[in-house]
């Protein structure tokens, strides 16, 4: 005849499953949360990204060439937006402060809507900003893949030196140290 298990045993042996569950499960969170942060941050550019982004030419809203060849030869923050997207939505007014701000001191914002024209004029009347904006609806993220942006998220910000180099790039929405720490 066989003994039963003693409820003390039984206990042990439920807690025992329970903590191996809450480990595996612990692990898989972690190791998602890792690849989730691993593909949120720019990885490594095409060949020759800053001079295929330095020739390029968008349209202003209403329709005129906006060529990115004339903000070169200081800092620009070029930052890849659109209507639809609520955290690009939330950070222009942060980005147009700091415009105001940095113009004077030579760093130049750059907006890059990858939106249609219509809908940025109706927003940019709504929420002006202090900072020139083109529509690159067309190759807009095509452009954000080959400086780093695999994925092709919004926001995405890259700062350039005067010389037309990458300095600094975030997937996802600035926060005022960041703007801090670049503009240093």
């Amino acid at each position: 005849m066989s003994e039963m298990p003693s409820p003390d045993s039984q206990g042990k042996g439920r807690k025992r499953r329970l903590w191996l569950t809450a480990s595996v499960a612990g692990v898989a969170a972690a190791a998602g949360a890792g690849f989730a942060w691993l593909r949120s941050q720019p990885q490594a550019m095409g060949p020759s990204a800053e001079a295929q982004l330095w020739s390029q030419v968008f349209e202003t809203p209403d329709g005129k060439p906006f060529a990115m060849a004339d903000f070169k030869g200081r800092p620009v923050l070029l930052n890849f937006w659109a209507t639809w997207c609520p955290p690009c939505v939330k950070e222009l007014p942060m980005l147009s402060e700091f415009a105001a701000k940095q113009g004077a001191k030579g760093i130049q914002v750059v907006g890059l809507a990858v939106d249609k024209s219509e809908a940025v004029q109706r927003f940019l009347q709504r929420q002006p900003v202090q900072f020139p904006v083109g529509i690159a609806m067309q190759g807009g993220l095509g452009l954000t893949r080959t400086l780093g942006n695999l994925q092709g998220g919004l926001p995405f910000t890259v700062f350039f030196d005067s010389q037309g180099q990458v300095r600094q790039r975030k997937i996802g929405e600035l926060s005022s140290e960041d703007l801090a720490n670049w503009s240093k």
